[in-house]
């Protein structure tokens, strides 16, 4: 079923998406924070495997798993008049597993047929004068700009629309989304 107030905002590592999302969490929107960082926090702290630069495929696993939760719990119905706000979907966990070469089945893709976001996907592109890397993001700048042309393949494979929001303040950024879809 197509929850058509589910809005995701996606992009490559360090564009920063998580902080427009915050600020559309000040103003009284529902956010459904990203899990990538997350699996990453409590693999290392549990000595697993399940990161990136140790296991792929099992890393992908974990991320597909909770992104398949977190659209699940999020909420719907009445409870969800208003937008709720994807800090990434579950289609970041496929590109993810496409770009790596881990094969995605007929499951998966019934998976993602299954928990549909609203048609309109916002993408956040590469901007060299915030990017960073950290403990967790490791990504070079190269495979950041590549992660974005992925995101924008991925989602269009899927048949949402791509809209790209342009560089600028965290507050203009999260007006040009509102805009978007008419709460502005």
């Amino acid at each position: 079923m197509q929850q058509s107030n589910y809005y995701v905002i996606t992009g490559g590592p360090g564009v920063g998406k998580t902080t427009v999302l915050t600020r559309l969490g000040q103003r009284g929107f529902t956010l459904v924070p990203e899990d990538a960082r997350r699996i990453i926090r409590e693999q290392v702290a549990a000595n697993g495997e399940g990161v990136p630069w140790l296991n792929r495929e099992l890393y992908a696993q974990l991320m597909l798993k909770e992104s398949k939760r977190a659209y699940q719990q999020a909420p719907s119905g009445k409870s969800a008049a208003k937008p709720v706000f994807f800090d990434r979907g579950l289609i970041d966990a496929v590109c993810y597993m496409m770009m790596e070469g881990i094969p995605v089945s007929n499951e998966i893709n019934k998976l993602v047929a299954a928990c549909t976001y609203a048609r309109t996907v916002f993408i956040l592109p590469p901007w060299k004068e915030i990017y960073k890397t950290d403990g967790e993001r490791k990504q070079t700048w190269a495979e950041a700009v590549r992660t974005y042309e992925a995101l924008k393949e991925a989602y269009a494979r899927y048949g949402y629309e791509v809209t790209d929001v342009p560089k600028d303040t965290v507050e203009n950024r999260a007006d040009f989304i509102l805009k978007q879809i008419g709460e502005l």
